[in-house]
Protein backbone atom coordinates (compact mmCIF):
# COMPACT_ATOMS: atom_id res chain seq x y z
CA UNK A 1 0.00 0.00 0.00
CA UNK A 2 0.93 3.19 -0.80
CA UNK A 3 2.42 5.66 2.13
CA UNK A 4 0.51 8.93 1.84
CA UNK A 5 1.67 12.43 3.64
CA UNK A 6 -0.42 15.15 3.40
CA UNK A 7 1.36 18.41 3.86
CA UNK A 8 -0.78 21.94 4.01
CA UNK A 9 0.07 25.60 4.55
CA UNK A 10 -2.78 27.82 6.54
CA UNK A 11 -3.57 31.17 7.64
CA UNK A 12 -7.12 31.34 8.94
CA UNK A 13 -7.31 27.61 10.11
CA UNK A 14 -9.45 26.98 7.00
CA UNK A 15 -6.93 24.45 4.70
CA UNK A 16 -5.87 22.91 8.13
CA UNK A 17 -9.26 21.90 8.81
CA UNK A 18 -9.49 20.69 5.25
CA UNK A 19 -6.61 18.76 5.43
CA UNK A 20 -7.97 17.07 8.36
CA UNK A 21 -10.81 15.66 6.19
CA UNK A 22 -8.77 15.21 3.73
CA UNK A 23 -6.74 13.07 5.71
CA UNK A 24 -10.41 11.27 6.86
CA UNK A 25 -11.11 10.57 3.04
CA UNK A 26 -7.92 9.10 2.09
CA UNK A 27 -7.07 6.69 5.30
CA UNK A 28 -4.35 9.28 6.44
CA UNK A 29 -3.23 8.87 9.88
CA UNK A 30 -2.84 12.46 11.68
CA UNK A 31 0.82 11.65 12.32
CA UNK A 32 1.52 11.90 8.20
CA UNK A 33 -0.68 15.60 8.16
CA UNK A 34 1.99 18.24 8.28
CA UNK A 35 2.36 22.47 8.45
CA UNK A 36 4.58 23.27 6.15
CA UNK A 37 5.34 26.14 8.27
CA UNK A 38 7.08 23.73 10.55
CA UNK A 39 8.34 20.93 8.24
CA UNK A 40 11.45 20.58 6.35
CA UNK A 41 10.60 19.71 2.30
CA UNK A 42 13.17 16.78 3.01
CA UNK A 43 10.34 14.82 5.27
CA UNK A 44 8.59 14.48 1.56
CA UNK A 45 10.85 12.15 0.55
CA UNK A 46 9.43 9.24 3.12
CA UNK A 47 6.24 8.86 1.21
CA UNK A 48 4.81 7.40 -2.35
CA UNK A 49 1.82 10.43 -2.69
CA UNK A 50 2.34 13.61 -1.74
CA UNK A 51 -1.27 15.60 -0.81
CA UNK A 52 -0.55 19.27 -0.75
CA UNK A 53 -2.94 22.15 0.05
CA UNK A 54 -3.08 25.58 0.18
CA UNK A 55 -5.46 28.26 0.79
CA UNK A 56 -5.76 30.99 -1.77
CA UNK A 57 -5.23 35.07 -1.23
CA UNK A 58 -4.81 38.40 -2.60
CA UNK A 59 -4.35 38.27 -6.84
CA UNK A 60 -4.15 34.26 -6.80
CA UNK A 61 -1.11 33.85 -4.18
CA UNK A 62 0.33 31.07 -2.30
CA UNK A 63 -0.15 30.87 1.55
CA UNK A 64 2.83 32.78 2.63
CA UNK A 65 4.17 29.29 4.36
CA UNK A 66 4.44 27.50 1.24
CA UNK A 67 6.88 30.41 -0.74
CA UNK A 68 9.79 28.55 1.27
CA UNK A 69 8.50 24.92 1.27
CA UNK A 70 7.81 25.36 -2.63
CA UNK A 71 11.51 26.56 -3.17
CA UNK A 72 12.83 23.49 -1.30
CA UNK A 73 10.30 20.51 -2.30
CA UNK A 74 11.04 22.13 -6.14
CA UNK A 75 14.40 21.26 -5.65
CA UNK A 76 13.66 17.63 -4.48
CA UNK A 77 14.09 14.88 -6.91
CA UNK A 78 10.44 13.45 -6.38
CA UNK A 79 10.98 10.64 -9.54
CA UNK A 80 7.83 7.81 -8.98
CA UNK A 81 6.08 10.20 -6.45
CA UNK A 82 2.37 11.24 -6.87
CA UNK A 83 1.08 14.66 -6.21
CA UNK A 84 -2.88 15.35 -5.45
CA UNK A 85 -3.50 19.26 -5.18
CA UNK A 86 -6.41 20.46 -2.89
CA UNK A 87 -7.07 24.28 -1.73
CA UNK A 88 -9.41 26.74 -0.16
CA UNK A 89 -10.61 30.03 -2.43
CA UNK A 90 -13.37 32.41 -2.84
CA UNK A 91 -15.18 31.63 -5.96
CA UNK A 92 -17.24 34.90 -5.16
CA UNK A 93 -15.27 37.94 -4.75
CA UNK A 94 -11.94 35.83 -7.12
CA UNK A 95 -13.66 34.50 -9.59
CA UNK A 96 -10.51 34.75 -11.70
CA UNK A 97 -8.12 33.75 -9.24
CA UNK A 98 -10.28 31.05 -7.80
CA UNK A 99 -7.59 28.79 -6.40
CA UNK A 100 -4.77 29.51 -8.31
CA UNK A 101 -2.49 28.39 -5.78
CA UNK A 102 -2.96 24.67 -6.65
CA UNK A 103 -1.64 25.96 -10.01
CA UNK A 104 1.48 27.83 -8.75
CA UNK A 105 2.23 24.68 -6.54
CA UNK A 106 1.59 22.44 -9.61
CA UNK A 107 3.78 24.75 -11.50
CA UNK A 108 6.83 24.93 -8.94
CA UNK A 109 6.68 20.79 -9.11
CA UNK A 110 6.69 20.18 -12.86
CA UNK A 111 10.44 19.62 -13.52
CA UNK A 112 10.29 17.61 -10.35
CA UNK A 113 9.76 14.18 -12.30
CA UNK A 114 6.53 13.53 -10.17
CA UNK A 115 3.39 12.52 -11.66
CA UNK A 116 -0.08 14.86 -10.86
CA UNK A 117 -2.92 12.73 -9.87
CA UNK A 118 -6.62 13.86 -8.88
CA UNK A 119 -7.28 16.31 -11.97
CA UNK A 120 -11.17 16.11 -12.62
CA UNK A 121 -13.69 17.86 -14.63
CA UNK A 122 -15.31 20.18 -12.16
CA UNK A 123 -18.97 19.73 -12.22
CA UNK A 124 -21.30 21.88 -9.72
CA UNK A 125 -19.05 25.04 -9.62
CA UNK A 126 -20.01 28.65 -10.81
CA UNK A 127 -16.27 29.25 -11.21
CA UNK A 128 -14.23 27.34 -14.07
CA UNK A 129 -12.03 30.35 -15.55
CA UNK A 130 -9.21 30.45 -13.06
CA UNK A 131 -5.75 28.80 -13.35
CA UNK A 132 -6.99 26.22 -11.08
CA UNK A 133 -8.66 24.83 -14.34
CA UNK A 134 -6.58 23.79 -16.87
CA UNK A 135 -7.54 21.74 -20.24
CA UNK A 136 -11.06 21.54 -18.97
CA UNK A 137 -9.87 20.12 -15.65
CA UNK A 138 -9.45 21.29 -11.92
CA UNK A 139 -5.64 20.19 -10.85
CA UNK A 140 -7.10 19.28 -8.04
CA UNK A 141 -9.80 19.63 -5.39
CA UNK A 142 -10.90 23.22 -5.28
CA UNK A 143 -13.36 23.68 -2.39
CA UNK A 144 -15.10 27.90 -1.62
CA UNK A 145 -15.83 27.32 2.13
CA UNK A 146 -16.96 30.80 2.91
CA UNK A 147 -20.06 30.52 -0.65
CA UNK A 148 -20.55 26.73 -0.65
CA UNK A 149 -19.79 24.72 2.20
CA UNK A 150 -22.13 22.71 1.91
CA UNK A 151 -20.98 21.02 -1.25
CA UNK A 152 -17.55 20.53 -0.04
CA UNK A 153 -18.35 16.93 1.55
CA UNK A 154 -19.43 15.48 -1.85
CA UNK A 155 -16.61 17.52 -4.01
CA UNK A 156 -14.38 15.64 -0.94
CA UNK A 157 -15.53 12.68 -1.87
CA UNK A 158 -15.07 12.48 -5.15
CA UNK A 159 -12.07 14.11 -5.50
CA UNK A 160 -10.90 11.29 -2.96
CA UNK A 161 -11.83 8.65 -4.71
CA UNK A 162 -10.25 9.66 -8.02
CA UNK A 163 -6.64 10.08 -5.94
CA UNK A 164 -7.41 6.61 -4.59
CA UNK A 165 -7.86 4.72 -7.88
CA UNK A 166 -4.99 6.73 -9.71
CA UNK A 167 -2.39 5.66 -7.24
CA UNK A 168 -3.72 2.18 -6.76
Amino acid sequence: MKKFGIFYGSTTGTTEELAGRVAGALGVSAADVHNVANTSAAGAKEYDVLVLGSSTWGSGELQDDWYDFLKALGAEDLSGKAVALFGCGDSESYPDTFCDALALIRDGLSSTGCRFVGAYEPQDYAETGSAVCRDGKFVGLAVDEMNEPDKTEARLARWAGLVKEQVA
